[in-house]
């Protein structure tokens, strides 16, 4: 599959979640059912991977950073088999620390938001161009829009290591930049402090707030907050902000309990602090009506990513990383949900669909091991069919990626990792 978002370069990954609706799918072939089939990993250490993306053919990006107050981020281009690193950026000035983004733009170049700071590069890694953003605060990566611009706003959570009595909570602005030069060509404060990262469907950008999901339009001279919409989804006593949403099935779906993810600690098992369960957020596009549904209803949860919607199939599949649960619910034509499997997985980062397949990946983290484990699920029962270490000692909260070959990739703030299909140990599906 080559994605074909407009403003994406047309490549297999060419964002994080595969673009702006955060689908997290592919429709490639990664051979998670073949009869026999299990995994090969090929993995290094890399402190601090945020994600990889797919420019072209052959070409794997990976963005990583440095922590603290004056972080700074770089990209390296990859083997795509054994990892190496073929060519690396200059450092990229970045600011308070908090895992950006980055993405292969239709123009050709790839763009970076980290800390502060938006940048610029060319295929050859070399900087193009770079704008300090207004706020001190990091920003949450962005989306690209159908004409090319960039979506990106401040991050309103609080920070690893900061005192929560401390925060102090600010609307979020949302801005514009336009790509040649990164100049701001529009902006506007939004109701609400967000925490989640930005989602987009064609020049419709949706932005989690603390309470409520909002949404702004951009007509290619003047960004708009709708105001005729907004989807309040706060309504459960001891319930709190909702992270990223993935747009699909004429919804938005995202989970609550998102406060206290500053407190992982390699793992979000036993991390968490919310009061009410942890649910999955469904906002009506039309409407504006939000829906809860329970992932396994105990105390204790958080999360800090979003749920997958298999469009085909009409499933989706949410998680408490506090907990240790993964839930999958068929959707009904009228957006209902049904509980379908359920399973105990200490499961954190992005899932990733394989849609032809119905392979579902995702992560098992095992504490007494100190082993983040990659566990492929067939996402209509369940049910599981491959797993292997990923040799990451710490759980996975970042961004999988499809990969050029029935392959696909695994970060982590310590580990990045090529995963492979095999027939059997020794024969790879791909190259």
């Amino acid at each position: 599959m080559t994605v074909t978002a407009p403003g994406y370069w047309p490549s297999p990954w060419p964002g994080e979640d595969g673009g702006p609706r955060r689908s997290q799918t592919s429709d490639r072939d990664f051979g998670g059912d073949a009869a026999g089939a299990t995994m090969a990993v090929t993995s290094r250490e890399a402190i601090a991977t945020t994600m990889v993306v797919l420019r072209a053919p052959g070409e794997v990006y990976a963005l990583r950073h440095t922590a603290g107050p004056d972080a700074i981020a770089w990209v390296e281009r990859l083997d795509p088999v054994s990892l190496a690193t073929v060519a690396r950026s200059a450092d990229l000035a970045g600011g308070p620390t908090w895992p950006g983004g980055l993405a292969a733009h239709a123009n050709g170049s790839l763009y970076v938001v980290f800390g502060a700071h938006a940048h610029r590069l060319d295929a050859d890694l070399e900087v193009v161009a770079t704008r300090r953003l207004p706020r001190v605060k990091p920003y949450n990566s962005f989306v690209i829009l159908p004409d090319g611009h960039l979506a990106t706003k401040d991050f309103g959570g609080i920070l690893p290591g900061a005192d929560p009595a401390g925060h102090v909570d600010e609307p979020t602005e949302l801005l514009i930049l336009e790509p040649e030069r990164l100049e701001i060509v529009a902006r506007v404060v939004m109701p609400e402090p967000s925490i989640a990262r930005l989602s987009a469907h064609g020049a419709t950008v949706y932005v989690v707030g603390t309470e409520t999901l909002h949404r702004a339009r951009w007509d290619g001279a003047r960004l708009a907050i709708d105001t005729g919409f907004a989807g309040r989804y706060r309504t459960v006593e001891g319930q709190t902000y909702g992270w990223d949403a993935a747009i699909a099935l004429g919804a938005a779906w995202f989970l609550d309990n998102g406060f206290g993810s500053e407190r992982y600690v390699g793992t979000f098992r036993g991390q968490g602090v919310n009061v009410a369960p942890l649910h999955l957020v469904r906002v009506d596009l039309a409407t504006g009506v939000a829906t809860l549904t329970e992932i396994c209803g105990l105390p204790g949860g958080v999360v800090a990513n979003p749920p997958i919607v298999d469009e085909q199939r009409r499933i989706v599949v949410g998680y408490d990383s506090g907990n240790g649960v993964i839930a999958a619910f068929d959707v009904g034509d009228d957006g209902s949900t049904t509980p379908l499997w359920r399973r105990d997985q200490n499961h954190a980062c992005h899932p990733l669909l394989f849609a032809a397949s119905g392979s579902l990946v995702t992560t098992d983290h095992d504490a007494a091991r100190m082993m983040d484990q990659i566990v492929v699920l067939d996402i209509e029962s369940g049910a599981e069919r491959m797993r292997i270490d990923s040799d990451s000692p710490v759980q996975s909260v970042v961004f999988p990626a499809v990969g050029w070959d029935a392959d696909f990739y695994y970060c982590s703030f310590a580990t990045i990792a090529r995963v492979a299909a095999c027939r059997s140990a020794d024969e790879p599906i791909g190259r």
